[in-house]
């Protein structure tokens, strides 16, 4: 019998310990950690999600009102912190996607798979389809991809940045109403109204994008945590840590 090298007898003294088998201890080791995400892509996730949890339920609010609070009006400011609310999250949720942008240009690559998408690229559309037949259960394993996986990749650039691009105009050429004519508001957004007709058409279609949102981030969490147990790699960790693991 040949003599074990050190390797060997480190794993043996593991599984000895540990009552795991070899199997076990080779699937650990194979096991890859890359890191994707910095620091401030990870910070401005969650801080864009409060932000954005907070929007879509005062936003509900604002759209369908409470009922009437007892006694004097006078007595009563909920609308009012309500409002509050939507406009601080919307100001947040603008000036995080600016910084964003930012990050884009100085951070890693993985921060510019944001803003765009390689749609002249065969092989591009080739990998989406790919994705796609994974999600409808079609194929029994995925590809790995370090980043975004090229589907979410599209969805994040059309289901999230335009979307929320359109928000933050019509939020604020809405917000211009209210700060009235002069405010910087209503300088750079009020086109915004008269591009869509009058004043009710655009809380329509704001509206109509909250519920766009919401389905969005539904989807969003769903693939989520469908590739953390099904694809074999992290991904609501990652967002934490930064770490990408792949399992296999």
């Amino acid at each position: 019998m040949s003599a074990l090298s050190p390797q060997q007898l480190a794993q043996q003294r593991l599984a000895d310990v540990t009552g795991m088998d070899d199997s076990a201890i080779a699937h650990g080791q194979s096991t890859r950690s890359v890191y994707v995400y910095e620091a401030p892509v990870r910070l401005w996730h969650w801080i864009n999600v409060l932000a954005i949890t907070v929007l879509c339920v005062t936003g509900y609010f604002i759209g369908q009102p409470l009922p009437t609070m007892p006694g004097e009006a006078s007595q009563h400011y909920v609308m009012g912190y309500i409002r509050f609310a939507h406009f601080a999250a919307g100001y947040i949720m603008a000036v995080g996607l600016l910084g964003r942008a930012y990050w884009a240009l100085v951070g890693n690559h993985h921060a510019r798979e944001l803003f765009w998408v390689p749609l002249f690229q065969k092989a591009y559309w080739r990998e989406v389809f790919n994705m796609l037949r994974w999600y409808l259960f079609l194929i029994p394993k995925p590809n790995q991809y370090v980043g975004h996986n090229p589907l979410a990749r599209f969805a994040m650039f059309t289901g999230y940045l335009m979307l929320s691009l359109f928000m933050i105009v019509t939020g604020f050429a809405l917000y211009g109403e209210g700060a009235q004519m002069g405010s910087w508001q209503e300088t750079l957004f009020g086109w915004v109204i008269p591009l869509f007709g009058q004043s009710q058409d655009v809380h329509t279609f704001h509206r109509l994008g909250m519920w766009a949102m919401v389905i969005f981030i539904t989807l969003h969490v769903y693939a989520a945590i469908r590739e953390d147990i099904m694809g074999r790699q992290s991904i609501v960790s990652t967002m934490i840590s930064g770490h990408r693991t792949f399992k296999d």
